[in-house]
């Protein structure tokens, strides 16, 4: 593991810039990693895109539609016995249809509202949980640094304009930081 600075730009020209003072000052080209960093939930971790297995706010939705659907289907079957004497024994499928796709409709976005209100692991309300501070996106200039030189890349980055500076450990080499995670949390330095 290494000790890593990085530093988030606005615009390309001032990450060169950085990278270049970076390499004036004697840090290695190897050392040093410079990618542009996509808005949160856009870093393509799965297959379909996105940060996320499922959108937070949706896990319990089907819970909520089955639900919906049944009590949907029971009110609209009985609604549709009551149509019976008129078209006959196709009312009670039909009501039971439409209750359903109401019922399944209205389940799923009442289950998706409530997501929001109450964290799942912890159960508190989502306002008592801590704010996590991710990444904004940019272009992030990424440097491997021990002790000695921690201070010197930091006042780099800042000098040459960097928005947020950052530490971490992962691993940087051959110009990559190979075990990046766009959604670790930030440790401001």
């Amino acid at each position: 593991m290494h000790t890593i600075i990085a530093g988030r730009f606005e615009l390309h020209d001032q990450a060169d810039a950085a990278v270049a003072a970076l390499r004036q000052a004697g840090f290695q080209r190897d050392a040093l990693a410079a990618f542009y960093l996509n808005p949160n939930g856009q870093h393509d971790i799965y297959p379909i895109g996105g940060d996320d297995e499922s959108s937070p706010g949706a896990r319990h939705s089907g819970t909520g539609a089955a639900k919906g659907g049944g009590v949907g289907a029971v009110v609209g079957a009985v609604a549709g016995a009551a149509t019976a004497p008129i078209i006959g024994p196709v009312g009670i499928a039909i009501g039971a249809g439409i209750g359903a796709y109401t019922g399944s409709l209205v389940g799923a976005v009442s289950s998706t509202d409530k997501e929001s209100d109450v964290d799942e692991q912890t159960g508190e309300p989502a306002e008592l949980q801590p704010k996590v501070t991710e990444r904004a996106p940019g272009v992030l200039v990424a440097v491997r640094v021990d002790d000695p030189s921690r201070q010197q890349a930091i006042d780099i980055l800042r000098a040459t304009g960097a928005a947020d500076i950052e530490h971490a450990q992962g691993e940087l080499s051959d110009g990559r930081w190979k075990d990046f995670d766009p959604r670790a949390v930030v440790q401001c330095v």
